[in-house]
């Protein structure tokens, strides 16, 4: 048995932590965490040591550390992970059996039971991230698991945990046989090249899946679409197969030509028919407004925070400008699609950017649709934060 470092919560966070709270952080315990190794096991107790729960040590920018369990007798242990593991591939099953779909989340922190790891399926390949070095100390347990549990082709990692949990570059394979990149998977029928060992990012989002989807099925149809922080072109291969007459991807990272125009070869779309521009965002609008260009289908995803030489985006406070932007360049009747993974301000918050945007801008507005994560990216009610994604398909009237 792992002996258990007692660590005592804060009276205030009490209830919170009973009720199933997760997350362990410097303002919600009392005892310093300065000598606490990453990956011990935790012990909560309350101020006469009564058990409260128990989970381990992992610092990232979040916190110090996830609770786990609720059951004093319960180990954090091989078979604990093996359970979590099992439980959150079952729930999954009708993904496995997609045809049509080959890309989708199997493992989701702290909405399957283990806050700090996820677990991506690549048609036949997982990539398992790790959000601190307390994480990767169960790295041979969920490894082991993930051998029982699966027929995997090979099995790849990312290492989240540098400063400000950036990403550690190295060579992430871990075992099994490696692809030829890029790995071809599909989603709702339209493929994607993965690069599960090219730095960070892997070349798709997985969270928009249903969004993608509503863009291609019903938004795009005889539409002009521009796709702003447009990365590898993902929505504007979808606005392009859902028959939009022209797409403009726009962003800033010079890789994103290469890769956008990958995105719509393998799908059988003629590249050059379509605008594919490197470009500050901002700077782009601008371009926009001088050339009275105007679409019908304006896409922003922005990442939560971004900077480039002359500017510095952070979602939480300029949100609202950039809808202002988009608002100027969108047709009377067309559509915005604003989308946000900021886990820092809710749906509320988020509409009241919206609201205030067109108020700025003496525009009308009509919220159509809203989206958060899909099935697969399992939140946990007790924590909010979990479920971070917010879209809002907004008519401009």
């Amino acid at each position: 048995m792992t002996k258990e470092r007692i660590i005592k919560a804060n009276p205030k966070y009490i209830q919170q932590f009973q009720k199933g709270f997760p997350l362990l952080n410097k303002e919600n315990v009392t005892t310093s965490i300065e000598n606490i190794k990453e990956g011990e096991v935790l012990k909560l107790v309350d101020n006469n040591n009564g058990f409260i729960a128990k989970g381990y040590s992992g610092i990232q920018n979040k916190g110090i550390g996830w609770l786990l369990s609720w059951k004093e007798q319960e180990a954090i242990d091989k078979d604990f992970i093996f359970k979590k593991l099992q439980a959150a591939i079952n729930q999954r099953l009708h993904f496995f059996y997609s045809e049509d779909t080959t890309a989708f989340r199997v493992f989701n922190g702290e909405g399957d039971g283990f806050g700090g790891i996820t677990i991506d399926y690549f048609d036949g390949y997982y990539l398992v991230q790790w959000y601190s070095k307390g994480a990767y100390a169960f790295k041979e347990e969920v490894m082991q698991g993930l051998r029982e549990l699966t027929d995997y082709k090979g099995i790849y990692q990312k290492k989240r945990f540098a400063q400000e949990g950036k990403y550690v570059e190295e060579d992430d394979f871990v075992e099994g046989t490696r692809p030829s990149f890029p790995l071809l998977v599909k989603e709702n029928g339209v493929q994607f090249a993965i690069y599960l060992n090219d730095g960070a990012m892997v070349g798709v989002f997985l969270d928009q899946r249903e969004v993608r989807k509503r863009i291609r099925d019903s938004y795009s149809e005889g539409k002009r679409v521009l796709n702003t922080f447009s990365y590898t072109g993902a929505f504007s291969v979808f606005a392009a197969l859902g028959g939009a007459l022209e797409t403009t991807s726009v962003d800033l990272a010079n890789r994103s030509l290469s890769k956008t125009i990958e995105q719509f070869s393998i799908n059988g779309i003629d590249y050059e028919a379509q605008n594919i521009i490197v470009e500050d965002v901002f700077k782009y609008f601008k371009y926009a407004v001088k050339k009275e260009l105007s679409f019908d289908l304006v896409i922003l995803d922005p990442p939560s925070f971004a900077r480039s030489k002359k500017h510095t985006f952070s979602a939480a406070k300029d949100y609202k400008d950039l809808l202002k932007e988009a608002i100027t360049i969108t047709e009377k009747k067309g559509t915005i699609v604003a989308s946000t993974n900021c886990s820092t301000f809710n749906m509320k918050k988020f509409k009241s950017f919206i609201e205030t945007a067109f108020k700025e801008t003496n525009e009308k507005y009509k919220i159509l649709e809203e989206y958060t994560l899909p099935e697969d990216f399992k939140t946990l009610s007790q924590y909010k934060q979990s479920d971070y994604l917010k879209v809002a398909f907004i008519q401009k009237l």
